[in-house]
């Protein structure tokens, strides 16, 4: 029984290209240095003293400053190159993060955030780009699920290492380190990775792609359009993991930010451990994207409904391995489904609008749930928070509705 288990874990690793591995060995660079994140709203509240008001307001900036990068990325990687993209947001992200920490004042910091958002999610769209380049049609949702687990073995190194050096020496570290990291993986992707060109070839997975010759634009495609309101709700609430949930640590169960990089790193860790398996079982046995969507959605309300049950360490536990659970279901396959549904010539403009929904509900995700907790209380928010993703999910089972009906057509 084990030596089937292992040798079904190896399998979920076999026929993704070299290309993928060093973009996910890259990657996995970057995101070791990813200490900052789980812990600027801790920096911002403890460190430079600013109200939860203006914590909010910081990190509507940021998803402001993303959204934007984001959309440039996707318009860019279509007209220029996804790999010149990718090289230079790298490399200028890592010299803003080393000069983002000489920013102390409230207008100073938001406009600092906001520019360095843009710069660097400007990558993201043509990192998917680079996924549907160097990966063939039916590898595609293995190959995320491998760039997402470079990236959450990052985050899992990444909170535990900057816990530590913010409980030792100060936060100084962290902007120094998450720079020096990007830079390292802008010189390894030009030093190992060529450039490839994108493979076009209209996909015929289990969702038809009927957005191939009935849309001109990708505004014209209600069913993708209805697929990024689902994709901006749940990630609303998930982005609050990193803005209110480590508040909610610290103020409500008094943890320190050793004791929160820890716990942020089992996220990572379980996601390294049990993504890759779970998504091959979920691929090879054509699972349907949207149903998958759905439980994702389900799991991530209860993630946050389980904070009210009690103030206990073993219910933050349970709440991150239930969320884990609810993000390696939810995002390589509503990545996936997004890849399946554009056009040719339009990849870029297609995941441009699904990256465009994370980064909005940045913009409005940490600052409603920060808000709401602080005029509130946290109980309220966590409840708010469920209840999103709750419609999310009602919207996952309306979409695979009309999804099914088009494939009839």
């Amino acid at each position: 029984m084990q030596n089937k288990a292992f040798n079904f874990y190896i399998r979920s690793f076999r026929g993704l290209s070299r290309e993928i591995w060093l973009l996910a060995f890259a990657t996995l660079i970057n995101r070791a240095g990813t200490m900052v994140v789980p812990f600027i709203a801790l920096y911002l509240s403890g460190e430079l003293g600013f109200s939860l008001t203006q914590v909010g307001w910081v990190m509507t900036w940021f998803g402001a400053g993303s959204l934007i990068g984001s959309w440039i990325g996707g318009k860019l990687s279509d007209k220029i190159s996804y790999y010149k993209i990718m090289v230079t947001s790298l490399m200028l992200t890592g010299l803003s993060f080393m000069v983002l920490f000489e920013f102390k004042s409230y207008e100073y910091f938001c406009t600092a955030i906001f520019f360095l958002m843009i710069i660097a999610d400007s990558f993201r769209p043509a990192a998917f780009s680079a996924i549907n380049a160097y990966s063939k049609s039916e590898n595609r949702v293995r190959s995320i699920s491998l760039i997402r687990m470079a990236i959450n073995l990052g985050f899992s190194i990444g909170p535990a290492l900057g816990g530590m050096l913010i409980y030792n020496f100060g936060y100084q570290y962290l902007f120094y380190i998450d720079g020096f990291t990007c830079i390292m993986a802008s010189l390894l992707m030009i030093f190992l990775l060529s450039p490839k060109k994108v493979n076009r070839r209209p996909i015929e997975p289990e969702v038809v792609n009927k957005s191939e010759s009935k849309y001109i634009s990708v505004w014209q495609d209600r069913p993708y359009l209805l697929l990024i309101g689902v994709v901006f709700l749940i990630d609303i609430v998930f982005v609050q993991l990193f803005a209110n949930v480590p508040l909610f640590y610290r103020e409500i169960h008094g943890l320190n930010e050793k004791t929160i990089g820890y716990l942020m790193a089992l996220n990572g860790i379980i996601i390294f451990v049990f993504e890759m398996p779970l998504v091959s079982y979920l691929e090879f046995g054509k699972k349907n994207k949207l149903l998958i969507l759905f439980t994702s959605s389900i799991l991530i309300a209860a993630s946050y409904f389980v904070f009210n049950l009690g103030v206990f360490f073993s219910i933050l536990v349970i709440s991150m391995i239930l969320i884990t659970i609810g993000e390696m279901l939810g995002f390589p396959f509503s990545n996936s489904f997004a890849i399946d549904r554009a056009p040719k010539k339009k990849l870029g403009e297609y995941m441009g609008l699904y990256t465009v929904a994370f980064s909005a509900s940045h913009i409005i995700g940490p600052n409603l749930g920060i808000r709401i907790s602080d005029l509130y209380g946290f109980s309220t928010s966590w409840t708010v928070m469920g209840i999103i993703s709750l419609i999310a999910a009602g919207l996952c089972l309306w979409l695979n509705t009309i999804i099914q009906k088009e494939q009839m057509d």
